[in-house]
């Protein structure tokens, strides 16, 4: 979770009121965080991944003072037209979307700059996933002029001084010589060209996610009116990003302005704060907290965790990311609620607490292996096609995802040894023998299945070894097995066998085709083993 530091005394003034120390410790560690510290100049919380709304001092006051029943409700912002636009020329598929707002109005002083720097950072870190989900620019809007341009270059032919740099470099020396571009470079690695924003005096503003120009893109105590672009794979994540931003900037005295976005066949202006709306069951809510509420005390306590009740739909505020369901406005309530203030009841039901036999199993098998000297992995359920079967050589059957957003991981894996082999794969740098497995589950249609992965890497290994593996494992187990010959799409033949377990197949072991592999050859054709 992130850790931020909060001015205490900016969250006091915007709260309205001085709080004593112990009532303002009883409050924050009540609302849903975890509070550190509090001292005379500074509160340091940990805010949970799904309120980034809170990371600023803005954010988190206003959320304090509806629970403090100070300012209770959904707080309104306003939003002029600016006039302005931002058209979006050429984008990557993997980096199609930009949002922008103008802020107006605005008394920058270091420690205001301070607070939206942390602001941003810790956006980029929780919401936009280290910037891989998005990449945040803040400029002084009188070093741009519009309308701007969101396109793509080519690394080096983006040239301009990145933010505090003494020199001009081209994108090609920020990816690998700057510090920020080392970082961050890796995010579009793959791309033959990159994400830039361009004014109208053809000055290139940034290359998103990784750095913005010193020439543009640096504020400062004399900056009153600033332009922010929020860009990335994901528009929801990007919209909640800037309109996080946005109101916190309001809520030191600045003025919304909106942008409009002009893609080829769309328009969007953004910000857009206007809430969301969410049907809400009393009934359900009575049911779950177990208490007899009334649609107005409801209402009381969906105001003071800065949400609202109309027509028994709840109002959410469009900075808020964590209500999903009716489930997470059950959680708001009680928090409003009090959890100290809920009888303690035990429960009628008793029962004799037993550790799962199949968990106790798996446990044991993963015991055993790793005495043999195996490291026991743990992979993604989701994968793709050419992972699951074309790079296996099988035709196997999968279920796929009706709204994946990657096509990286747009299935769910039907077996593990293409997973196991990609951990081979992305660890060749290391020394030889390599041997691991893995215990984890796999899907078919309508069932889930607990499997095991067994694979040795080393240049001279052979059947006899994974059988020796195959033996220690039966026997530790208590358990007689046989093998008998078969054919793999996967696998050498003549090298491959059925494991059976009283006459019944459970599994296979052989060695990886040297030449049906893909995953194979990018290891320079080392052999592997498998059992499932």
């Amino acid at each position: 979770m992130p850790t931020v530091n909060l001015n205490k005394q900016v969250v006091e003034n915007l709260l309205g009121k001085k709080v004593p120390v112990e009532k303002l410790k009883d409050r924050i560690s009540m609302l849903g965080t975890d509070l550190e510290s509090i001292t005379d100049k500074e509160i340091t919380v940990e805010i949970f991944p799904n309120r980034p709304d809170l990371l600023s001092e803005q954010g988190f006051a206003r959320a304090l003072s509806s629970f403090m029943n100070i300012k209770t409700g959904i707080k309104k912002y306003y939003i002029k037209k600016s006039g302005f636009s931002c058209k979006v020329e050429k984008a990557l598929d993997s980096w199609p979307y930009t949002v922008n707002a103008i802020v107006k109005n605005l008394k920058f002083n270091n420690e205001r700059i301070r607070e939206i720097m942390q602001l941003q950072e810790k956006l980029g870190t929780t919401l936009t996933r280290n910037r891989r989900k998005g990449g945040i620019g803040i400029y002084p809007l009188d070093k741009i002029k519009f309308p701007i341009r969101f396109t793509t270059m080519k690394l080096k032919d983006i040239k301009f001084k990145p933010l505090e740099s003494d020199k001009e470099m081209n994108g090609l020396e920020i990816i690998n010589d700057h510090p920020t571009g080392k970082k961050y470079g890796y995010i579009l690695a793959k791309e033959k060209e990159h994400p830039v924003f361009i004014d109208f005096n053809n000055n290139i503003m940034s290359i998103p996610p990784i750095i913005n120009s010193h020439d543009t893109g640096r504020i400062n105590e004399s900056t009153k009116e600033i332009f922010i672009e929020c860009s990335g794979p994901d528009l929801d994540t990007l919209n909640v990003a800037l309109n996080i931003i946005v109101t916190s900037l309001a809520d030191m005295d600045g003025e919304i302005y909106s942008l409009d976005i002009i893609y080829k066949n769309k328009k969007l202006v953004t910000p857009n704060l206007e809430p969301s709306l969410m049907n809400l069951d009393i009934n359900y809510i009575n049911k779950i907290l177990d208490l007899n509420l009334k649609e107005s005390e409801v209402k009381k306590y969906l105001q003071m965790m800065g949400l609202d009740l109309i027509n028994k739909k709840a109002i959410i505020p469009a900075y808020r990311i964590d209500i999903l369901h009716q489930i997470d406005l059950v959680e708001e309530i009680a928090i409003a609620y009090g959890y100290e203030n809920f009888d303690y009841k035990l429960s009628n039901f008793g029962s004799v607490a037993e550790e799962n036999k199949l968990e106790i199993f798996k446990k044991k098998i993963s015991t055993i292996l790793t005495s043999l000297g195996f490291i026991e992995i743990n992979t993604f359920h989701l994968t793709n096609e050419e992972k699951n079967n074309k790079k296996m050589n099988i035709k196997e059957e999968f279920i796929k995802l009706e709204n994946s957003i990657n096509e990286d991981f747009d299935i769910l894996r039907s077996w593990l040894l293409p997973s196991s082999l990609e951990v081979l794969t992305n660890n060749k740098h290391y020394d030889l023998p390599q041997k691991i497995f893995e215990i984890a589950r796999i899907f078919k249609e309508n069932k889930e299945i607990d499997k095991l992965s067994i694979l040795i890497c080393n240049s001279k290994t052979n059947f006899t070894e994974i059988k020796q593996v195959l033996d220690a494992l039966f026997l530790s187990l208590g358990l007689n097995y046989d093998i008998k010959e078969t054919k793999h799409n996967s696998f050498i033949e003549g090298r491959t066998g059925s494991i059976l377990l009283k006459n019944k197949e459970i599994g296979i072991l052989g060695e990886i085709h040297p030449t049906k592999s893909l995953i194979l050859q990018l290891r320079n054709n080392r052999v592997f083993f498998k059992f499932y």
